[in-house]
């Protein structure tokens, strides 16, 4: 059977114009020599949609999703490539898109669902529907001009949904909608795929990714650079944003800030030396106990970080300490040995450390983690070093949020049975 939808070897660029010339004189005399840069939004993608499928499309702005999704809508036509779809197609792509700011809600209704070719007679018999759907009833025969941004979202998506679609393509709009509002387009979108609907969805949110999609592909620069389960994709793309960005230069440049207790930003990076004597800290290396051969852990798993250290002989009063760092360089876990109730250590010259962690509990990310040494006599730090993209966790669940928890849900004293 035929995919739902076809993507072979799409591209599409558009012309960035340096000089804009507004008069006729000066579009007659600069004709055809207007300097340009050609921009390559999307470079020879290809890949399927599968009926009943809902697949993601994540990146970074400017990436080429939401001109992929125009293209699949017929709305913009690639430079080169085909794309063959499937069945009746309803997109909700950009916020008021296919509304006239002069004509009332109501008169957009039959507006927007002729341009997806619905009959004026079949929004007749859902135009209650979709009304009760926005839940703009009152506003119904007001200009759309006077509508809000969430307004404009819940009667697009409304009408979206409400045209008996075969496929539905969703860009970033649902982010401005209210919350009860976009918990009921997630449960449409939900029945949507229960009842065997294609559904493309664009989203810069790894959680609804995570929860909406079935798999996922990750654009970068117009180029699909990989692809994947929704949390595999997820992964992907954080790899590519931290590519660049690591946590020790962003340490390093904020060292002359105010001091704070366990900010690793306020610390003077580097060796420090006290009468001679120095401790520094050497590889620093994270493993995975029950997954050694994955790369990676899932929420909860055990996790082992192994430090190396070299010392300038044997060094009595050293306090070791951990700090791991989410992608965007806040603290999610700091400790160190005398936070634990340990006693000072003593280090020969060479030597490793580990840190054991029995349970890992975030739902997913890239992380980093910092390793120092500091004197327990008064507190001079050795060394402090960072591990960028030390390790990352993958998770394979459809909850939200930062952490993990595995919550049972008991009502009435007995234990909710799981769907069969």
């Amino acid at each position: 059977m035929p995919a739902a939808i076809e993507i072979d070897r799409v591209s599409k660029h558009f012309r960035l114009y340096h000089e804009k010339y507004t008069s006729l004189k000066e579009r007659v005399i600069h004709l055809n020599k207007i300097p340009y840069e050609e921009f390559w939004a999307l470079r020879d993608i290809s890949f399927d949609v599968n009926w009943g499928e809902t697949v993601g499309l994540v990146g970074h702005n400017g990436s080429g999703k939401s001109t992929l999704l125009k293209c699949i809508a017929a709305i913009l036509q690639p430079t080169s490539g085909e794309i063959r779809v499937r069945g009746r197609v309803a997109a909700m792509l950009e916020l008021g898109a296919g509304f006239h700011p002069e004509l009332s809600g109501r008169e957009n209704i039959y507006l927007n669902a002729a341009l997806l070719g619905v009959a004026k007679k079949d929004i007749d018999l859902r135009f209650d529907d979709i009304v009760e759907f926005s839940e703009l009833g009152p506003f119904i025969d007001n200009q759309v001009r006077y509508y809000s941004s969430g307004m404009y979202t819940r009667l697009g998506f409304a009408v979206a949904v409400n045209v008996d679609p075969d496929i539905l393509l969703v860009d970033e709009v649902l982010a401005v909608g209210d919350e009860n509002f976009q918990r009921k387009c997630f449960d449409k979108v939900e029945e949507f795929q229960r009842e065997g609907r294609t559904i493309v969805f664009v989203s810069h949110s790894p959680d609804i990714v995570r929860r909406v999609c079935d798999r996922a592909y990750v654009l970068d620069h117009g180029i699909v650079v990989g692809e994947g389960t929704a949390p595999e994709a997820i992964s992907i793309l954080r790899e590519y944003q931290a590519k660049g960005s690591g946590l020790a230069s962003m340490i390093a440049s904020m060292q002359d800030g105010e001091e704070g207790a366990g900010n690793p930003a306020s610390i003077q990076l580097g060796t420090a030396e006290i009468q001679g004597v120095r401790v520094m800290v050497g590889q620093i290396a994270v493993t995975f106990p029950s997954t050694p051969a994955s790369g990676h852990l899932s929420p909860g798993d055990p996790m082992t970080v192994k430090v190396g250290y070299s010392a300038t002989g044997h060094i009595s009063g050293v306090i070791v300490g951990i700090q791991v760092f989410d992608q965007k360089g806040d603290v999610v876990f700091g400790t160190d040995s005398d936070l634990m109730g340990l006693e000072p250590l003593d280090v020969a010259p060479e030597g490793e450390l580990e840190f054991n962690f029995d349970s890992v509990p975030v739902s997913d990310g890239i992380f980093s983690v910092a390793i120092g040494f500091t004197s327990a006599r008064d507190q001079h730090i050795f060394d402090w070093q960072n591990q960028d993209l030390a390790f990352k966790v993958i998770s394979n669940g459809k909850s939200n949020g930062y952490l993990k928890l595995v919550p049972r849900l008991i009502q009435n004293g007995e234990a909710v049975p799981f769907k069969v």
